[in-house]
């Protein structure tokens, strides 16, 4: 039987997004047993399109999309990025003196296949890449991923006992810095860090 593990998330179109996607990459690969090679391939892949995706124009207010997603049916790793902006990213050829427009370059290099589709909801493109990791396994009952990742439904080990998350939200910190707002079924709010790792189970 295959199984389709994948995550989504949206950050916000600022240069520190690059490396909180990475950060969130990272863990939520650890949680599938990637090895360190496709670890590193993949945060190079989805750093690049990540920063491609911030260079595009659209509306101030909008957000970069992003899905991880693994399938044990063709064993690809594949790596989405949606923006709001027009257009079709295509690879160029740098002079040895450019210091940018050798983004694609290395995704071509680096994936198995890359392309670009329409965004599945409203405007703009979602430019995806894939890798091969057949080696990858479907993600324990019990996890630890990133704040950014937890759903609702799903239970967080905080305070030494397991709490339902009712409700995710996300506010700044005052002194920069995402932080993700679990509301949960007992006690008060908890704010951690968008990339901090959390203890997770689904609900039976």
């Amino acid at each position: 039987m295959s199984t389709l593990n994948e995550v989504a998330f949206r950050l916000s179109r600022r240069p520190r997004s690059v490396p909180r996607a990475r950060a969130v990459l990272h863990a939520v690969l650890g949680d599938w047993g990637a090895g360190q090679d496709i670890v590193e391939t993949a945060e190079l892949v989805l750093s690049e399109l990540v920063t491609n995706a911030l260079h595009v124009r659209v509306p101030s207010d909008r957000q970069v999309g992003i899905r991880i997603a693994h399938s044990t049916a063709d064993g690809l790793l594949r790596l989405e990025v949606s923006d709001a902006g027009e257009g079709c990213p295509e690879i160029q050829e740098p002079r040895e003196d450019d210091v940018q427009g050798r983004g694609l370059v290395l995704v071509d290099a680096l994936t198995h296949r890359w392309g670009v589709s329409p965004r599945a909801a409203g405007i703009g493109k979602t430019v995806w890449a894939e890798l091969k990791a057949p080696e990858l396994a479907p993600p324990p009952r019990t996890t630890e991923i990133a704040a950014v990742t937890v759903r609702t439904g799903q239970s967080v080990r905080v305070w030494g006992e397991w709490r339902t998350v009712r409700s995710v939200g996300t506010e700044r910190y005052a002194a920069g810095g995402l932080a993700v707002v679990l509301g949960l079924d007992e006690g008060p709010l908890l704010r951690v860090p968008a990339a901090e790792p959390l203890a997770v189970r689904a609900l039976p």
